[in-house]
């Protein structure tokens, strides 16, 4: 049966549907990042035959969170201001990955597991990023008022200059295994990108990546593209999105993640 999706107001998106009636393929070539590789802490891996795809064979919804902070945004996927959760495959089934390197938010991700048992994964004190390694982080000790917005793998973020450069160490998530090994063809997959810079690193390189034909709905909150590390151009960029849309994947032009 066919699917109709809904898109109210920019942010205001409605209307889960089986990922399989919406998806189509599409390939594309992107400029070549001229950065130096030692400004990032690993390069970009949009593939691997050691990755394990999922073998769950019930759809559902999956919402990944890349900056998910205290959790906020995964109660408004639950509250359905992202779509009503009982229209998610499978008769309202839904599973959320929430990827934070914040430390200050482990607890609270934590109560959520707890709340939500066996649907909400938390990967506490991670980086999302488009390859695995370790990398700093900086905290952001200053905007109490905005929930510590400005943490950011960047030394530029003009909220972790403010807080001294305050930094840890976490590892990195790689967004393309983590879509690769924990979606399915017919789940909708709800991707939301609110990453502080980071965004300029991994976008051009879900670009080039299978497993972002996976994705139905991208929501990314767009930083300056002086917070990347990666060098990506704003041309470089706008070639990337137009890419990840030709594989189906819905991108809303503009995006606000709320902080709390």
């Amino acid at each position: 049966m066919a699917c109709i999706r809904e898109v109210i107001i920019l942010t205001v998106l409605v209307g889960f549907c089986s990922a399989g009636q919406l998806r189509t393929a599409a390939t594309g070539s992107l400029a070549a990042n001229t950065t130096a590789p030692s400004q990032m802490p690993c390069q970009c891996q949009a593939a691997s035959p050691s990755w394990v795809a999922s073998k769950r064979t019930v759809p559902k919804c999956i919402f990944l969170d890349l900056g998910a902070a205290d959790g906020n945004t995964l109660k408004d996927f639950v509250a359905g201001k992202y779509g009503p959760v009982k229209n998610c495959p499978s008769g309202g089934k839904w599973e959320a990955t929430l990827v934070e390197a914040n430390p200050r938010f482990d607890k609270q991700l934590t109560v959520m597991q707890g709340t939500y048992p066996g649907m909400v994964h938390p990967m506490a004190s991670h980086a999302a990023y488009m390859c695995e390694a370790d990398t700093s982080f900086y905290l952001d000790t200053t905007s109490v008022a905005e929930n510590y917005w400005g943490s950011s793998m960047s030394e530029n973020h003009v909220d972790t200059v403010k807080s001294g450069l305050t930094k840890v160490t976490v590892p990195t998530v790689n967004v393309n295994r983590l879509l690769y090994e924990s979606t399915i063809p017919g789940d909708f997959v709800l991707l939301k990108m609110d990453i502080e810079g980071a965004e300029w690193d991994i976008l051009p390189c879900m670009a080039h990546a299978p497993s972002t034909s996976l994705v139905d709905r991208l929501l990314v909150e767009m930083h300056p593209k002086e917070w990347s590390k990666a060098g990506t151009t704003p041309k470089q960029m706008e070639e990337s999105l137009s890419v990840i849309r030709g594989k189906g994947v819905d991108v809303p032009n503009a995006y606000h993640s709320q902080t709390l």
